[in-house]
């Protein structure tokens, strides 16, 4: 991905017209010169973001799957030791 041009000589000129100090207004511009060329390699895209959101929708399907097996067989081992306990009269 290539960055976009920044023209730093406008943007301080448009600052020290906006009535910031000279070297505010320069200091301004370069930050914002790197903010726009700066490397964005590490940056998430929209598809990214979907991928990880499918992803996690399945992670949490499978595991509501899993935890619904489990929680039946533990209602299983109840109901199992309440059929092996005799009665207490």
């Amino acid at each position: 991905m290539t960055a976009a041009a920044f023209d730093t000589l406008s943007a301080a000129r448009d600052l020290k017209a906006a009535g910031i100090e000279p070297e505010h207004a320069e200091a301004i511009a370069e930050g914002m010169r790197r903010a726009a060329t700066a490397d964005r390699g590490e940056s998430a895209t929209k598809a990214d973001l979907d991928t990880a959101v499918a992803t996690l929708r399945t992670e949490i399907a499978q595991l509501e799957t899993r935890l619904t097996w489990k929680a039946l067989g533990i209602a299983g081992l109840i109901l199992a030791a309440v059929k092996l306990i005799p009665p207490a009269y």
